[in-house]
């Protein structure tokens, strides 16, 4: 097993609801110079869940399930900014207000730009929640690490889920970690170079076809965990030769130029130490029992 710092770890509830969906007036460009006008950030999703493909859309950076913010007016203020730094993939959230007050999700990842936090609920929640209700998100993971592995950097994980993502040892220095991608490095975009991972996402690039194909980027699902190859995330995005990084898939399918679907961080090393293995059910959904995987 695994020896963490968990017990070490704060725990403590951060508050937030639904955001509204975003938009900007007129259309926008893709990267084939087309011009669109589609679905885009936020809301309560009702027919996009965690599992779920996250291509084919008729929507651009469509976020599944419920975005959440503690400040929709000034997302990269307090305390939209706490709720974006300290809530992990795995946290739970529980609804304390309204029609679905006392309905239970589970927090996905963050979504930078719109500065969202994304929650997976049930079909009955979804359509009894409103914008207007509270979302307690019981938040614990930032600061867990890898006692063994200490060149192992864990950010935005939740110990328990941590526990459940198939992690062997393989007793030279190196873990194994189920994935059902490898990224290659040419393929990441919007987002490299950002300072740090304890918040937002960066995107797989999907303009080239080829390159959708050969790597199956086409196959990605809301949920995913990826391996992002030749990126060291440990003290911001960049490329690093042998580095890699594990990530979820928190957001769809992009057209515009330099962004696809988006990758929240959840490990990362700058040397060769993670080893990703393929695995099709490498996705919060099916590890979880939660989102299509009860469809």
């Amino acid at each position: 097993m695994l020896k963490t710092n968990e017990k070490k770890v704060v725990e403590f509830f951060l508050e937030c609801k639904p955001g509204p969906p975003k938009t900007r007036r007129g259309w926008k460009v893709d990267h084939k110079g087309e011009a669109f006008l589609l679905p885009s950030i936020g809301g309560i999703t009702l027919n996009v869940k965690v599992g779920d493909t996250a291509f084919g859309l008729a929507g651009d950076h469509i976020e599944p399930c419920v975005s959440c913010t503690a400040n929709a007016e000034k997302p990269m203020d307090f305390p939209n900014d706490t709720l974006q730094l300290y809530s992990c993939v795995g946290n739970e959230a529980k609804v304390m207000s309204g029609e679905a007050k006392g309905a239970i999700g589970t927090v996905i990842g963050h979504h930078g730009g719109s500065e969202h936090l994304i929650v997976d609920f049930d079909d009955l929640t979804l359509e009894n929640l409103s914008y207007e209700d509270k979302i307690r998100i019981r938040a614990k993971g930032q600061g867990l690490e890898l006692l063994d592995y200490p060149a192992i950097k864990l950010f935005n994980l939740d110990p328990e889920l941590l526990k459940k993502l198939n992690i062997k040892e393989s007793g030279n220095g190196e873990i194994e970690i189920s994935v059902t991608t490898m990224v290659p490095a040419c393929c990441m975009g919007s987002g490299i170079g950002a300072m740090h991972v304890g918040a937002g996402d960066y995107d797989v690039m999907t303009s080239d076809p080829e390159s959708v194909k050969k790597y199956d980027l086409d196959k990605l699902r809301f949920g995913d965990f990826v391996a992002l190859m030749d990126h060291d995330n440990s003290y911001g995005r960049a490329y690093v030769k042998g580095a890699v990084s594990i990530g979820i898939v928190v957001h769809s399918d992009c057209r515009l130029a330099g962004h696809g679907p988006g990758i929240s961080t959840i490990m990362t090393c700058p040397s060769s130490l993670i080893k990703p293995i393929k695995d099709r059910k490498a996705n919060i959904a099916d590890i979880l029992k939660i989102g299509s995987y009860c469809k």
